[in-house]
């Protein structure tokens, strides 16, 4: 497992280094967003351990903007901020969980194994639907047994219909979703178009995706 840990503090930030690696996780550091957003760039993370300020900026801003980009890796986010109102910030931004400091270090252990037994569970999910197949871990999807080549969004999309089966999706949640921008839809229909184009690549499987009138979308249900 490997773990960014981006903190300018840097007694915490090599303190939970040395924990981490005694724990035999393999680690980076990073002072900065800046230095994050370089490593980021160059590798994947099984975790980001995330500091609320820092000083090239709000680490929950840049947590915000990863979210934006579609980064579904787990961030604990640390703070000396502990009212309640600023865990709700936190969370609203796309935080899987929020511990304040100062932390013990077992509790700190605590939380990474946690959200890391959360992601391994998500990352083994493979869902099939009639004829077609979809790994939410490696976003391949086959349609007959053939691959089909979605963009980032369409794939987003197809995940949130298939992780919702037993619920419609207004276009307003869709939208919010894919966009994070709920006045895009008085201006556009977006979501009519991510839908169709969607359905265009998945051809045969297209059906799966049923329009409800009057109301959104949802995978169709299907007998086991």
């Amino acid at each position: 497992m490997k773990i960014l840990i981006i903190d300018d503090n840097q007694e915490i930030l090599f303190g939970v280094e040395k924990l981490l690696k005694a724990s035999h996780y393999h680690t980076d550091t990073a002072l900065t967003l800046t230095l994050a957003e370089e490593a980021l760039a160059q590798r994947e993370y099984d975790l980001i351990i995330l500091d609320w300020m820092l000083p090239d900026g709000s680490g929950v801003e840049f947590l915000a903007r990863l979210r934006q980009e579609y980064l579904s890796t787990p961030v604990l986010l640390l703070s000396s901020k502990s009212e309640i109102d600023e865990k709700v910030e936190a969370l609203d931004s796309g935080a899987d969980d929020y511990l304040a400091k100062p932390f013990s270090n077992i509790e700190l252990l605590a939380r990474i194994r946690a959200l890391l037994r959360r992601e391994s569970s998500y990352k083994k999910a493979e869902m099939t639907i009639e004829n077609m197949n979809v790994d939410l871990a490696s976003h391949k999807v086959l349609v007959d047994g053939k691959k089909v080549e979605l963009t980032k969004k369409e794939f987003t999309l197809l995940e949130l219909l298939l992780l919702n089966q037993q619920v419609i999706l207004t276009r307003y949640q869709i939208n919010d979703h894919l966009n994070h921008d709920f006045d895009s839809l008085k201006q556009s229909n977006l979501v009519d178009v991510h839908i169709k184009n969607l359905r265009k690549k998945l051809g045969s499987a297209s059906s799966l995706i049923e329009t409800v009138r009057g109301v959104g979308f949802r995978i169709k249900m299907t007998k086991t």
